[in-house]
């Protein structure tokens, strides 16, 4: 190759099937098979459903909202990783209602926002999630939501699958190409928009996904990802649903308890954002747990430094993969396999997805660039998103009239097709009229024994228009040295990359998803939050 310009191979096939069908399949297929675990703390409180339990609850919810919606009209959801949640996404799917996944930490203004935005009809909530009232928040704000016209609690959810048993209501015609979710983008860079997906992007990804990495034999999937993210309802869930795997659900992220739920129930797939599979490294019943059933180790969203694939694979025995994309294409556009080589796992996220078209161009241009020339990564096919719900002009600014999303991630191309990122074109520093990409930085940090965890900012300059600064957490245990850390990044950067302002940090502001906020680092710094490092 001589263009930077990819096609992801043509096997496995599209599957043009929908949600309600991928779990209609598995109860077919497999009725008895344990579908879904609720992973609570208390072993004893642990619920469980079978495939044809799910379906027929799903079927249940589905006849309910086939009652109170139109085909089409816009139902939110927003609870924590409750069981309810994983119901009410097949339910919706079922009744042919777009589902709104919303954030169960945001307030009640953010809440409003995503209702009035998303001209939701029905808000399905959850009482509480980890001391946040949502329910309380609904009703704060339920009237300045024009179209809002119905609610239900889910912790009442045995009377809506009652009411929904006793139905007649008949469930639509819904199509693989029909929408069947607005998942907001999570927010790295400020406002979010509505990214409007279908069933064919969601489940296809998911399929390949697990495929490809070697995952998609049933087995237990443990999902420690958010599920109003993409990556938890759709590559988690319906990965494992389509695998016909048992979908254990913890209802948050505590490191000790994901380590005892592999344990527990012999879980095959570890995956989780780099911030998570960190903490699990850090907690002390990492080396106490029996992970020996771990086949499989899965990343993504966000920079997966070098250490950390090394570090897991060579710890628990297995290979590991990295996913890259982004909401907008469902999530993922390129992928690492398990039979790569080390080096192109450590250093690159992998070849275009199958089916689907790759490429990079010149961000003035629009170019394609010569490969290894760094660019914007844009990506094509069928797991492009329909459009941000509502947002014209941010879709067309997104979406080429060829059909091409443009990402504005940095990347380069091999001429294997092999893809690396750089960084994103909002986070590259210009610092005196030179372009720095601060992933390089975080990478070279990444490796010193001290850092944990790292965030390169630009931050606003007199002199040289941005300067770089870095926020640091330290690994537990450990101290940072200003000192000895700008002496080491000096071996290995040019000066004008290593950073001038330096602080640590004990915690990151984070999106949903586990990325890291750095317009929020910015925010906090021109505020005054930090203090530099002595």
């Amino acid at each position: 190759m001589t263009d930077s310009y990819a096609k992801g191979p043509s096997e496995p096939p599209i599957r043009d099937v929908t949600v309600g069908e991928l779990l209609a399949e598995a109860a077919r297929d497999n009725p008895d098979r344990l579908a879904l675990i609720a992973g609570v703390p208390d072993p004893a409180a642990r619920r469980q459903w079978t495939y044809a339990e799910l379906y027929d609850d799903a079927q249940a919810l589905a006849r309910v909202l086939a009652e109170e919606f139109e085909q089409g009209e816009r139902v939110a959801v927003w609870a924590g990783n409750v069981p309810e949640w994983v119901i009410v996404e097949f339910a919706a799917a079922l009744a042919g209602v777009i589902l709104v996944t919303v954030n169960p930490s945001f307030q009640a203004r953010e809440l409003q926002y995503i209702l009035t935005q998303s001209r939701a009809s029905g808000l399905l909530v959850q009482n509480n999630c980890r001391g946040n009232p949502l329910l309380q928040h609904a009703e704060q704000v339920r009237g300045e939501c024009p179209e809002l016209r119905w609610m239900a609690c889910l912790d009442d959810m045995d009377s809506l699958l009652a009411r929904g048993r006793e139905s007649q209501q008949a469930l639509p015609s819904v199509r693989p190409g029909d929408p069947v979710m607005i998942q907001y983008t999570s927010g790295t860079t400020g406002f979010p928009k509505g990214a409007l997906l279908h069933h064919r992007g969601l489940i296809n990804v998911a399929l390949f996904s697990m495929a490809l990495q070697g995952a998609g034999d049933a087995g237990v999937l443990v999902n420690p990802m958010p599920l109003f993210h993409t990556a938890g309802c759709g590559l988690a869930v319906l990965g494992a649903v389509g695998s016909q795997s048992t979908f254990v659900l913890p209802e948050m992220f505590e490191p000790g308890l994901i380590l005892e739920l592999i344990e527990t129930y012999g879980a095959r797939n570890l995956v989780g954002v780099p911030t998570m599979l960190v903490a699990l490294l850090e907690h002390p019943d990492f080396g106490k747990r029996d992970l020996s059933s771990v086949r499989f180790i899965g990343s993504g969203a966000a920079t997966v430094p070098t250490t950390l694939v090394r570090r897991l694979e060579e710890t628990l025995n297995a290979p590991f993969s990295i996913a890259f994309g982004q909401t907008e294409c469902s999530p993922t556009a390129t992928l690492t396999l398990p039979s790569d080589s080390v080096e192109d796992k450590a250093s690159s996220v992998g070849r275009a997805m199958p089916h689907t078209e790759a490429k990079i161009v010149d961000p003035e241009t629009g170019e394609i660039a010569p490969v290894g020339t760094l660019g914007e990564f844009c990506t094509r096919g069928y797991h492009v998103m329909l459009e941000y719900f509502d947002m014209p002009q941010a879709t067309e600014k997104t979406i080429d009239a060829d059909g091409w999303l443009h990402t504005g991630d940095l990347c380069t191309m091999d001429k294997r097709g092999y893809f690396t990122v750089e960084g994103r074109l909002k986070d590259m520093i210009i610092r005196g009229g030179e372009n720095i990409y601060p992933r390089e930085i975080e990478e070279a940090l990444f490796r010193h024994p001290s850092v944990a965890e790292v965030a390169v900012v630009g931050l606003p300059h007199d002199r040289w228009g941005e300067e770089v600064g870095c926020f640091l957490r330290p690994t537990p245990g450990q101290e940072l040295d200003q000192e000895a850390l700008f002496s080491y990044l000096r071996e290995n950067l040019s000066p004008q990359k290593t950073p001038r302002l330096w602080f640590e940090v004990e915690n990151f502001p984070l999106t949903g998803s586990g990325k890291i906020q750095k317009f929020k680092l910015r925010e906090l710094w021109q505020n005054g939050e930090f203090s530099p490092m002595e």
